[in-house]
């Protein structure tokens, strides 16, 4: 049975019976919590798929938070909260605020619940039980690589379209594509850096302000792929689109077919559905047998592009859409 509770209506509950986590009942049907950023995302949307897939699998009870928009950091706190009270065994979490959900988490933990990050590490990571995410670094460094190839020795005036400040997974793309281009922050050849929150309509104005300071950019990182196609649409409008390289990051559908249509050259592509079935699995085991996970999952990462650059490993568009997302 898959149960879909809103942290709002959790709380009504609660608060009608009277009940804490010291009130519930033991039950034969383990619960997990997964709790992610927002709920529109299709990245988010394909998570909660793989968890309620695996819930089903396991005999688990799957009840599901959000944030109202990315960084709600309040949001998730309650729903922590609501869902400790609820008696869950476990809690999934792609944190909005890496640092500020840190003393959430460590209650739930001290109440004997597992806690997994998925896809975004806290801030320090082990503040969770485990990671099950994208090798964020290892995203970066992949289209670093591939960008360094592609531009075949010609000189790079370089955008970062990255995400906001203080969030692990914007820091570690970033960080990955510096290091796979071979360059270190502050580098002359970094023209505009502008944050975008991973929005398109972010990303747009983000490259717009970029272009107006640097109009001769012809290398653009972006934190995700609506932020790319933002950017790209900036670039159009300027007549620049063509001669100038796109990167990302995510492997969504529609950020494949942008790659496929040649508006971004190339992207990492990381699997949401195997992170949130790979941690509802962990909790059902921890809630049979008393086993944590621990440590850090590699979920994997597969840089996908049509125009693949020498000694760079890549798979094609049509790999990329049999296994893309949203």
């Amino acid at each position: 049975m898959i149960a879909r509770i809103s942290a709002g209506l959790l709380a009504v509950a609660l608060l009608a019976t009277g009940c804490g986590a010291s009130g519930q009942q033991p039950s034969s049907t383990p619960k997990v919590g997964l709790i992610t950023k927002t709920e529109t995302n299709p990245f988010f949307v394909k998570m909660k798929e793989g968890a309620q897939k695996a819930a089903q699998a396991s005999g688990a009870e799957l009840m599901t938070a959000a944030g109202k928009f990315d960084g709600d950091n309040a949001a998730q706190i309650t729903a922590i909260e609501n869902m400790v009270a609820a008696g869950v065994k476990g809690i999934l979490i792609t944190p909005s605020d890496t640092k500020a959900i840190v003393p959430a988490i460590k209650k739930a933990r001290d109440a004997g619940v597992m806690v997994i990050a998925l896809d975004t590490p806290t801030d320090p990571q082990d503040a969770t039980d485990a990671l099950f995410a994208t090798d964020n670094l290892k995203a970066g460094e992949l289209i670093g690589q591939y960008a360094k190839a592609a531009m075949a020795g010609k000189p790079a005036k370089i955008a970062t379209l990255d995400l906001a400040p203080g969030i692990t997974v914007g820091q570690l793309r970033h960080d990955g594509f510096l290091k796979g281009y071979g360059i270190a922050e502050g580098d002359p050849s970094i023209v505009c850096s502008q944050d975008t929150r991973g929005d398109q309509s972010k990303g747009q104005t983000a490259m717009e302000n970029c272009l107006q300071k640097a109009p001769d950019i012809n290398l653009v990182y972006t934190i995700n792929e609506p932020a790319a196609l933002g950017a790209y649409t900036a670039l159009k409008a300027k007549g620049r689109e063509k001669d100038t390289l796109i990167v990302s990051v995510d492997g969504g559908c529609t950020g494949v077919k942008a790659v496929q249509s040649g508006q971004i050259a190339a992207t990492s592509q990381q699997y949401p559905l195997k992170m949130a079935e790979d941690g509802v699995k962990a909790v059902a085991e921890f809630a049979m047998k008393g086993k944590k996970a621990s440590g850090y999952t590699d979920t994997g990462v597969t840089l996908v592009t049509d125009k693949p650059a020498t000694g760079v490993e890549a798979k094609d568009t049509a790999f990329g859409l049999a296994n893309c997302w949203g």
